[in-house]
Parts: C-alpha cells; sequence; structure tokens
C-alpha cells in the first residue's frame, strides 16, 4: 500500500452498518462534499483534516441518534 491509500477505512463499515450511501451522506451534508470524497475516504485514500470533519458532519446529520467520533470514521 502507498502512503495515500491506507486500506478500506471504518468508515465504510460504520456506513454499511447503518445502512448509508454515498449520496445519502452528500445529501446529509450542509457543507461542501461529493461523492468522489466519500468514496475516496471509505476506500483508504488519505483525505485532509477538514474534509474528514465534514464527512464526520454529515455523517452525523444523516443518523441523528448516535455521537460518531472521528477515531471510530479513520485510522490515520
Amino acid at each position: 500500500m502507498s502512503e495515500n491509500n491506507l486500506g478500506v477505512q471504518p468508515l465504510d463499515q460504520v456506513m454499511t452498518n447503518q445502512g448509508l450511501s454515498n449520496a445519502d451522506l452528500v445529501k446529509a451534508s450542509t457543507e461542501q462534499l461529493t461523492f468522489k470524497v466519500v468514496q475516496k475516504a471509505r476506500n483508504g485514500r488519505r483525505v485532509s483534516a477538514n474534509l474528514q470533519h465534514k464527512i464526520l458532519n454529515a455523517l452525523k446529520a444523516a443518523v441523528r441518534d448516535k455521537d460518531f467520533q472521528l477515531n471510530q470514521l479513520f485510522n490515520y
């Protein structure tokens, strides 16, 4: 694995467990979040801290009854 490809991230399993698609996260986001960014993040491409927070905020908006933390979504 290269430095930029870190393997499938925990985000992928969290989204699968919650029944969420990339489209669900993009739709729930109030910030600029794209399908491409969500897919990259799920597949283990390194994304910036800013994008990690956008994904976290979208996930919290999509699943209101759980309080997710960044360390539950990314292992880098």
